[in-house]
Parts: structure tokens; sequence; C-alpha cells
């Protein structure tokens, strides 16, 4: 892969191909991956014309450079879609951070901690901050303590990625997650499945009940009465 200067002066590394490759011979490999040999970039060119494919320089600080017979178009095709894929499974890692004060209450403190636990479920980092003010700052203890005892609350979810330790006026320490994002991921992907099925099932009951509800009702109803004959009909006209 060679790099080339354009006009606006940023690089490239597009591959050279046929006519853009600049040098009197080369190492040819063919379509299937065999090796052909070193060759004169003329007869290359003419190889890779008849079989209406490309020349294309795979390792062009090679002596000589190594070209290989392809369909490029095809080529660049597939490798952009490998590089979507791979960006598409790619899971980021992302550091949540939550603050806290050395003296909290307890509604607080749980609060709080709720928020560390749904962030190390989805599989998050947490960088947790205790924020000395005034006096506080001579306690350092208060806050290594508070530390160490949100890090044992969670101990199921997350362990101590990186120890407590002062900066300035702070003090913080980062959680990692036990699972890996892309575990934490499929887990609530799975959730969502299991609760919307749930849901569906629930539903489908619901109306089941309902249907025989109403058949029941419909079974039991009093029949309506049979019209009775009039008595003031003469009878020499009913026959």
């Amino acid at each position: 892969m060679a790099l080339h200067t354009t006009p606006g002066g940023s690089i490239t590394t597009e591959l050279r191909v046929n006519d853009r490759i600049r040098v009197p011979e080369v190492r040819l490999v063919g379509p299937g991956g065999e090796q052909v040999g070193i060759v004169r970039i003329e007869d290359a060119l003419r190889l890779a014309a008849e079989a209406d494919l490309d020349l294309v320089e795979v390792a062009p600080t090679a002596r000589p450079p190594v070209c290989r017979l392809m369909d490029y178009g095809k080529f660049k095709y597939e490798t952009a879609q490998k590089a979507r894929e791979s960006r598409r499974n790619q899971t980021n890692t992302i550091i949540k951070e939550m603050k806290l004060r050395p003296k909290i209450d307890q509604h607080d403190y749980d609060t709080k901690k709720g928020h560390v636990v749904r962030f190390l479920k989805a599989g998050d980092k947490v960088k947790i901050t205790i924020m000395f003010r005034g006096r506080e700052q001579h306690r350092p203890e208060l806050g290594y303590r508070l530390l160490q005892r949100l890090a044992a609350d969670v101990e199921d979810l997350g362990f101590i990625e990186s120890n407590a330790r002062q900066d300035g006026r702070n003090m913080t320490m980062v959680l990692g997650p036990h699972k890996k994002k892309s575990e934490a991921q499929a887990e609530v992907k799975a959730e969502k499945v299991k609760s919307m099925d749930a849901k569906a099932a629930d539903k489908a009951a619901e109306e089941a009940e309902v249907k025989a509800h109403r058949e029941a009702a419909q079974a039991v109803a009093t029949p309506k009465k049979p019209r009775r004959r009039s008595e003031n009909i003469d009878p020499d006209m009913e026959a």
C-alpha cells in the first residue's frame, strides 16, 4: 500500500493500480494466489487485460514490488463491508462518573449507588469522585471509607480497577464491570425480548378470559318466550 500526496496536501493510502504502477518489473501473483514470478510490467499489464482483471500493487516496498491480479472494484467493496462490520461489532468502553460528598446521607447514598449499579450492569466503568470542602480536606479517611463501602456494596457487579487516590480537593476511584460491554448488551437485549414475550402472553391470556366470559354469558342467557296467538283471531280465518 503506497502513500500518495494529493494536491490539497493530504496523504492517502490508496493502492496503485494498472497504469499507475511505474516500475520496470514486478513479482506477480495470480488471481488464485499462485506465484507467477518476476515479470516485466508490460507483460503483467497484458496478463491482467487478457484475464479482464486489474493489476494491483499489494507490496510496494518489496524488491521488486509485489502485484496481484484481481477484480479491484470487488476487492474495495468487500474491504469496505468488512470495515463496516468490524465497526458495528466494536464496543466502546464508556467511563461514567458519580460524585459524592464525604458526609452524604443514607437516602442520597442509596440513590447514587443505584446509578452505579445501573452503569456496571450496562458494562460501563464508573469513576467515583469524593468532593471535599473546607475542613473536610483534612479528613481524607472519610472519603476513603466511603469509597471502600461503595465498592463492597457493588462487588457482585464490579471490581476496583483503580484504587482510591487523592487528586487535589477530590479523591477518585474507578470501578470496572465484571461483564464485558458486549455481554451486558446481549443480556439487556435478551431481557427485553423476554419482557415482550411475557407481555404478549399476558395479553393473549386476558383476551381468552374475556372471550370465555362472553361465551358463558351467552350460554346462560334467558331464551325468548314464544309469541302467543291472539284469542281474538277468528278460527275460520286460520283455516
